[in-house]
């Protein structure tokens, strides 16, 4: 759940607070229910769902019922206790903070606080006491897990790393300058409380493609459209016959690019294959030339000294030929080796005969693919990205970079093995510095991926290590053609050198979708 969802949330349930709190449902092991009326004498439920991958928050009508069913839901109905007097979030991040007074009566119940931090898979639910201590946690974190925080019962409540950002109701147009010319997408690395979703309405709103780079008059909009997502930023579906058009036709582009870019990279590796062949064709006459002295050394033999660098022999033409030596060898080995050299350009030119005709026929084949590949409409397009039927296993957990890179992560040894034997010599092979984790292969092909793709595949394989969750993990990379397994060592355990380092949050990246 996004952080500009959660404000809108909080900004609804301040206007009934304080609310009186009458008692706590358990609909499901992962959602926690607080009946509440409010000041206005309307009847609803604060709906805490805290269990990955999914969290939300939402005010529900109706009275939910439900037990509680684990040990921790056991002590929310015991502690949470008095008037909700208080709710608030932190930043616009997806962490929000619910305050209770206690109560009185017999055995008197303190005020207490509940924690939902609806952090995509990290999600979680906290109960702390008035001074931000934990009471109990419905997922126990340990340094072994997260090394930037604890979260267990007795220590004091650490809220995940800060980050900066541009808060969304206070900042100015000039603000989002840094944006000029840059995607509409790059909006959610830049503004708070904006995620996936929220940024495919800001562009809605907008009138613009995620894909569009801004001018200034695309700015403005953008800013406006900010302010209007503040208000209200509940998720649309209508979209202009002229937007929808854009946004298909930028969708396919999306597609084709990086299909047309893989058979142009075939096409260029096979016109360099071709003037190899053709090269090796027009060495045939060195190849004469060759034979042509040895066979001239072996019919003047008694007149080549040992040890000579050249030798000018009458040919048998009676033209006088120099021919250079290899003082080391003898004068019959000189000549074998050059019968050697002209028996290997020979069979390299009967080689390129047969290749010659094969390749080009290939060429004409990608040309032709290529032509068939601007002609297909979105459905075709996405059938050949996700093939049926597709041979062989899927080795490792697969995702796409910002820029539409293919990333491989390993989910165990084996698999981190496989992942990178297989990986081309020029793709980008990633790891977590000093700790055990996953490969993660970029399949960058000798390409140069910008910025945004490297940080992309770090934070994977920081997520997929020992040290996810931590607010700075150093991740190593290089080529893969600098990575090396051992003799003898493990699956999995390698060697790598020339490697660079990014130092990223050990954290999933919200953009990432698994294939």
């Amino acid at each position: 759940m996004e952080g500009l969802l959660i404000h809108a949330v909080l900004r609804e349930l301040e206007k009934e607070l304080p609310a009186q709190n009458l008692g706590l449902a358990f609909p499901e092991e992962g959602t926690v229910a607080v009946l509440l009326k409010g000041r206005s004498g309307r009847l609803f439920n604060l709906v805490l769902h805290h269990r990955p991958p999914t969290p939300s928050l939402a005010l529900e009508p109706g009275r939910l019922q439900g037990e509680p069913k684990t040990p921790f839901q056991r002590q929310l109905q015991a502690r949470v206790k008095g008037p909700l007097v208080e709710a608030s979030q932190l930043k616009l991040d997806r962490v929000a903070f619910f305050r209770f007074a206690g109560e009185k009566g017999f055995v008197d119940t303190p005020p207490s606080v509940l924690v939902l931090e609806a952090t995509g898979r990290n999600a979680n639910l906290l109960l702390l006491d008035e001074e931000g201590r934990i009471l109990g946690v419905d997922r126990p974190i340990t340094k072994e897990v997260n090394r930037y925080r604890e979260l267990r019962p007795g220590l004091p409540y650490t809220p995940p790393p800060p980050y900066a950002k541009l808060d969304p109701r206070t900042l100015r147009e000039e603000d989002l300058r840094p944006l000029l010319g840059r995607p509409l997408k790059e909006v959610v690395r830049h503004v708070d409380g904006v995620g996936q979703e929220l940024m495919g309405e800001l562009a809605r709103r907008a009138g613009l493609t995620p894909e569009t780079p801004l001018d200034e008059a695309g700015l403005g909009r953008v800013y406006q459209a900010l302010k209007t997502l503040v208000e209200d930023p509940a998720l649309r579906t209508e979209l202009s016959e002229e937007l929808r058009a854009r946004w298909a036709e930028e969708e396919k582009e999306a597609l084709r690019k990086p299909l047309l870019e893989a058979l142009d990279r075939e096409v260029r590796t096979l016109r360099a294959r071709l003037r190899d062949y053709q090269e090796a064709l027009e060495r045939l006459e060195e190849a004469e030339a060759l034979r042509g002295k040895a066979d001239l050394l072996l019919a003047w033999l008694k007149e080549v000294p040992k040890g000579a660098e050249k030798a000018v022999l009458q040919g048998f033409d009676g033209k006088p030929v120099e021919i250079p030596l290899d003082p080391a060898l003898s004068p019959q080995e000189n000549a074998q080796k050059l019968y050697q050299r002209a028996r290997r350009l020979e069979a390299l030119a009967e080689r390129a005969l047969d290749l010659i005709p094969q390749t080009e026929a290939k060429i004409r084949e990608l040309e032709a693919e290529k032509e068939r590949l601007k002609t297909l409409d979105l459905e075709g397009l996405l059938a050949l990205r996700r093939p049926k039927g597709e041979k062989g296993l899927r080795i490792g957990l697969r995702y796409t970079s910002p820029s539409g890179f293919l990333v491989l992560v390993g989910r165990n040894a084996k698999e981190n093995d496989l992942l990178t034997r297989a990986a081309h010599s020029e793709d980008l092979w990633f790891h977590a510095q000093g700790v055990p984790g996953s490969h993660v292969v970029l399949k960058a092909e000798g390409k140069n991926p910008p910025l945004e793709d490297l940080l992309f595949a770090a934070r994977l394989a920081a997520y997929h290590s020992k040290a996810r969750g931590e607010r700075q993990v150093p991740v190593d990379y290089t080529r893969k053609k600098h990575v090396w397994r051992p003799r003898k060592a493990a699956p999995g355990q390698v060697l790598y050198t020339g490697a660079k380092t990014l130092f990223v949050e050990g954290t999933l990246p919200e953009e990432a979708r698994e294939e």
